[in-house]
């Protein structure tokens, strides 16, 4: 009994020590895209002069929910002393077990996006299977691009009572195993920015689990108010969990109001850099600019973008400190009927700062 006992001692004294002399760094971002691959990213370091056989344990999990997602045991790894960066490549074979279908099953697949913990155990390899270190690390997938909104265009003025809105999907697609959004409009009241709007007023409308890329306004909803201002935004989901949203934009619907109201919500602020937003014009063309270069005038021109890059259209501009909005008149003769084109402007510092837009004739009735 007691030389039992003894041995009993020695066995549990041995994994202590070894569990003492066995320690791991996992390496995982902590948001991003994420390659299941990269889930057996990490630095083992052995204190022990002997070589030790060990197994990495995984269990992924989803962080809200708790539910397991899939274990994961690799292929016997020989450790020396010092320290071991270990990949995907030391690893394999590994031993899977899916416990959801939501699992990409390719051993180089994205992780779908969510939240997730993913808990680690260095066990011995053998019949003792001692376990040596273990860890937990929470981390998050999300798109390296979050949706954008098309149009209605920031600021717009809308002449259709029933807007169509429509939206690019985030990237990359392939993290989403159930791709849907949610469309929310408030309306938009007096002192309050477009995004305290979403978050503080009761929407007009909701368009819930959307898989299409539009939603057009019903002609049962509430009818939109001409002397309101609407804001709006798109939030990607994956399946049940929040994944990504857009930035919230306003337009109005053109009505019988004050036409300089009308006008100033009308303003579509100039961009380094295009984006998605195209504005439509069928007189003057209303635009806003900060004037950060103090400049007293600064060059434009317009550009066919269907005809190439010549000006068809160009001239000065007189400015003032500060933001500045602007009324161009366009020369209708110029502009064809539904084209678009590219109005920007030159500052002192060589900057170009632009916009996209569709011209439409006024017809005579």
């Amino acid at each position: 009994m007691m030389k039992r006992y003894l041995w009993i001692c020695m066995v549990m004294l041995t994994a202590l020590r070894a569990r003492a002399q066995v320690s791991m760094t996992v390496q995982l971002p902590p948001v991003g895209v994420m390659q299941k691959s990269q889930l057996w990213n990490m630095l083992l370091v052995s204190a022990s002069s002997a070589p030790a056989n060990v197994k990495i344990v995984l269990r992924l999990s989803d962080a809200q929910t708790n539910q397991p997602l899939l274990t994961g045991i690799s292929r016997t790894i020989i450790l020396y002393k010092g320290a071991k960066q270990v990949k995907m490549e030391d690893a394999s074979p590994v031993q899977y077990e899916y416990l959801s279908a939501a699992v990409d099953r390719n051993v180089n697949g994205l992780l779908a996006t969510g939240n997730y913990q993913a808990c680690y155990s260095i066990v011995a390899s053998g019949h003792s299977g001692a376990l040596l270190a273990e860890d937990c690390i929470p981390f998050t997938v999300e798109p390296v691009s979050p949706p954008l909104l098309n149009a209605p265009a920031n600021g717009s003025l809308l002449e259709s009572v029933l807007p169509q809105f429509t939206w690019l999907p985030p990237a990359p697609l392939n993290i989403f195993n159930d791709l849907n959004y949610d469309l929310v409009l408030v309306e938009l009241r007096s002192g309050q920015s477009a995004a305290e709007a979403i978050q503080q007023n009761i929407p007009v409308f909701r368009a819930m689990h959307n898989k299409n890329i539009f939603v057009n306004y019903p002609a049962s909803a509430v009818a939109l108010d001409t002397a309101k201002t609407y804001a709006w935004t798109i939030t990607a989901n994956n399946g049940p969990r929040y994944a990504a949203q857009t930035e919230v934009w306003t337009f109005r619907i053109k009505g019988m109001q004050n036409k300089q109201a009308a006008n100033a919500n009308a303003y579509m602020q100039l961009k380094k850099e295009l984006g998605a937003a195209v504005a439509n014009s069928s007189g003057p063309l209303y635009f806003s600019y900060s004037n950060d270069a103090n400049d007293k005038t600064v060059q434009y021109e317009i550009i066919a973008l269907q005809e190439g890059s010549s000006a068809i259209q160009h001239g000065k501009l007189s400015l003032t400190v500060g933001d500045n909005l602007l009324e161009l008149g366009l020369k209708g003769s110029r502009l064809e009927d539904e084209k678009t084109y590219l109005f920007r402007l030159l500052n002192s510092r060589h900057e170009y700062w632009q916009m996209k837009f569709i011209y439409t004739r006024q017809h005579k009735q």
